[in-house]
């Protein structure tokens, strides 16, 4: 919700500057110019990635336009119950409660503990898992980048078609105002595009993935500690180093916190 609010508030900004200014929204019209832009900017994307990755730029935005909550505190509050859990029962009764979790990190980390793996090889596992996340989550936080970085050069390619088309009518000095303002309009629309939308998203992209690396790690941490059977005090107390300080107050036990966060199961920025 943030990224989108900020996508609105930039476009808001650009475009009450010019009405402002005098101008008029309808002089912004210019089909040519946002056909080469929009056209272009997308037929680069699709020789720059392929074509499932290209396509997926549609699912990003949605998926970054989402406002994702930090979840840390209800995953340390989920892994002290399982370590409580863990320590009354053993390490077996928590095999049920890793098949019910939402979150399939989580939950591949409390089975193989079930499952008597050992630690070592279960922090391999899941930090192999968390490596090859980020490589997706980066590539497809570059679809954005490089949208960012082809739009304004199209749009300096559409300024000079512009003018070159200006001066095949030096000869009708009555059409220059229009066809110059209409030729710096794909410069205008390659810059907006980059800097109000596609590097915004990128940024929001880079942002929501750097949250759920850090409450992926917090998950691998959490895990581990419940295999070597810390006490669940030691636990929460190690666990709460990973947020600040005005959030520790929400890990005290409610109602409901052995539940598995909702938000943790779902990709920070998964689409190709």
């Amino acid at each position: 919700m943030g990224a989108l609010l900020g996508v609105i508030l930039g476009a808001a900004a650009v475009l009450g500057a010019l009405v402002i200014e005098g101008g008029s929204l309808a002089s912004l019209i210019n089909i040519p110019a946002i056909l080469l832009v929009f056209g272009g900017t997308f037929a680069v994307l699709m020789a720059s990635f392929s074509t499932k990755e290209a396509m997926s730029v549609f699912k990003l935005m949605s998926v970054c336009m989402k406002e994702r909550p930090d979840s840390r505190a209800a995953i340390i509050r989920t892994i002290v119950k399982f370590s409580e859990k863990a320590r009354r029962e053993g390490l077996l009764v928590l095999e049920e409660d890793a098949k019910q979790l939402e979150d399939p990190f989580m939950g591949k980390g409390v089975q193989l503990v079930v499952d008597g793996t050992d630690p070592e090889l279960v922090k391999d596992i899941l930090e192999t898992d968390l490596d090859a996340m980020e490589t997706r989550h980066h590539r497809n936080e570059q679809i954005f980048r490089q949208a960012g970085g082809f739009s304004p050069t199209l749009g300096i390619i559409g300024t000079v078609l512009g003018l070159v088309h200006v001066l095949e009518n030096l000869s009708q000095p009555e059409l220059l105002g229009p066809l110059i303002a209409g030729a710096f309009l794909a410069t205008f629309f390659g810059v907006f595009m980059a800097n109000i939308f596609w590097l915004p998203l990128a940024n929001a992209l880079k942002k929501r993935t750097e949250q759920e690396v850090e409450e992926r790690v917090l998950v691998i941490e959490g895990v581990l500690s419940i295999q070597s059977g810390d006490n669940p005090r030691i636990v929460a107390e190690k666990l709460k180093s990973f947020i600040a300080p005005d959030m520790r107050d929400s890990v005290e036990d409610q109602d409901g916190a052995g539940e598995p966060d909702r938000v943790a199961a779902e990709p920070a920025a998964e689409a190709a």
